[in-house]
């Protein structure tokens, strides 16, 4: 294995896998604050070259973390398809970005269960901007709650209507509105301030009369933890979808509340007792930096990491997967360059992995980021056929206080590309007279229409 190259009549030497890999990760101020990252321009390029001319055996033989001492790198581990591993393990990190570049769908997809988490990260260290959105564009990942997303020609949202005191009436006003602009198809989601089991059953409660009495073809969701969601599940409460958030080791895992043997648990209940019908009905979020505020990245960079989160998640064929890419702040990403570099990184890493993913293009009000960079990322997230993206009243959640996509925002995105809300979805908004062709009509953003 060889972990060094001469650069500029300059040998750069790597300590081990992992330490070039982090090096050879893009600027992340997350790294810099980890000490794990490259000290200058030429040493990135240089482990960036290493990282090219390393095979993925090698990778796969290296995890960041040791199988024996972390259960998300067997779980990653363990789910290899051997016969698909078989057909790309002696190529180089730069022969895959070469392939997946020139491939057609069919070809990525036949040999993506071959790869682990670190072989994805590696690969996407190699490329572009502009690779991210052309490789992430070749290939659509579906999934099926109640309804399928993922599909050529769509671009779903997931309708956000956070409140600051859970107030059931203040949810309902921003859900009847977010409907009203055609946003809402891949879930209503929302993050509770109260995580107990009588509130989160009170907002799952109404969901279900609302989306029942106006036939809404969506799915419900309340961002509460996964065991008090557990708790509500038993007592009857329709869940469409199970969320939780996900680390990539076991030690940010833990101190999110959560284990393998846990969620293997959650998705077991939820397949025997969900109020949903199709086969996908889990929603994960993750984001860069998690597992360092956590202590739990095990020396590992952030881009790593995420893409372990990936691999977690793939366990329980989630309906949707989240990467809410410049909420955790500027520790972990700085400004607007980092936070679109890892919304494009993230998106790309998700779809290889296989899953159904979405992104949202969000910041923290103390980030060097505007409302220009959010759109440049969710633009060139849709050219890159992102699964769905969020919608938010005004772009600002009066709850978890951040910036994020608007319910016109995601009207405009689907105007600039041509695509449209999920089939069932928008039959009914059609039907409500709320989208025409494609577009929204005057009846648009008048929430009066569910009275």
């Amino acid at each position: 294995m060889n972990l060094k190259t001469k650069l500029f009549g300059k040998v750069y030497s790597f300590k081990s896998v992992k330490d070039v890999l982090a090096k050879a990760n893009e600027e992340k101020s997350g790294d810099t604050l980890a000490g794990i990252c490259a000290n200058s321009t030429e040493e990135r390029v240089a482990a960036k070259i290493v990282v090219s001319e390393m095979s993925l055996s090698c990778l796969r033989n290296n995890p960041v973390v040791p199988y024996e001492e972390d259960e998300i790198t067997r779980v990653i581990q363990d789910s290899v398809d051997e016969k698909a591993y078989g057909k790309i393990k002696n190529m180089t990190v730069g022969e895959l970005r070469d392939f997946i570049l020139e491939s057609s769908e069919d070809a990525i997809k036949d040999i993506r269960d071959g790869l682990t988490s670190e072989m994805v990260a590696a690969v996407t260290k190699l490329m572009s901007n502009m690779d991210l959105v052309y490789a992430s564009e070749k290939f659509c990942n579906t999934a099926t709650c109640n309804t399928t997303i993922g599909k050529m020609g769509t671009l779903s949202s997931r309708l956000q209507p956070n409140h600051p005191t859970d107030d059931l009436d203040g949810i309902m006003a921003s859900v009847m509105e977010g409907i009203s602009y055609g946003v809402g198809d891949a879930v209503i989601g929302l993050n509770p301030v109260s995580d107990t089991i009588n509130s989160v059953s009170s907002i799952l409660n109404k969901f279900n009369e609302f989306t029942t009495k106006w036939k809404i073809p969506t799915q419900n969701c309340v961002l509460a933890h996964v065991t008090t969601q557990m708790e509500a599940l038993k007592k009857g409460v329709p869940i469409d979808l199970m969320f939780q958030s996900l680390a990539g080791s076991e030690i940010s895992c833990n101190a999110f509340g959560i284990n393998v043997t846990l969620m293997d648990v959650a998705y077991k209940m939820m397949e025997e007792k969900k109020s949903s019908k199709g086969p996908n009905f889990m929603y994960f979020e993750t984001g860069q930096g998690s597992e360092l505020s956590s202590l739990g990245h095990n020396g590992a960079d952030q881009l790593v990491m995420e893409a372990r989160c990936y691999g977690f998640a793939k366990r329980y064929k989630p309906f949707i997967v989240n990467t809410v890419v410049g909420f955790i702040g500027p520790e972990y990403l700085y400004d607007g360059r980092q936070v679109i570099r890892a919304g494009l990184e993230d998106h790309f890493m998700g779809k290889l992995t296989g899953l159904s993913m979405g992104v949202d293009t969000c910041y923290t009000n103390h980030m060097k980021a505007d409302q220009n960079d959010l759109e440049n990322l969710a633009m060139l997230l849709s050219m890159a056929n992102c699964n769905y993206f969020m919608g938010i009243p005004s772009s600002d959640d009066v709850m978890l206080m951040y910036q994020s996509t608007s319910f016109h925002d995601i009207a405009t995105l689907r105007e600039i590309t041509g695509k449209k809300t999920i089939d069932e979805f928008e039959k009914r908004m059609e039907e409500l007279g709320i989208i025409k062709d494609g577009r929204l009509t005057s009846l648009a953003g008048d929430p009066s229409i569910f009275r």
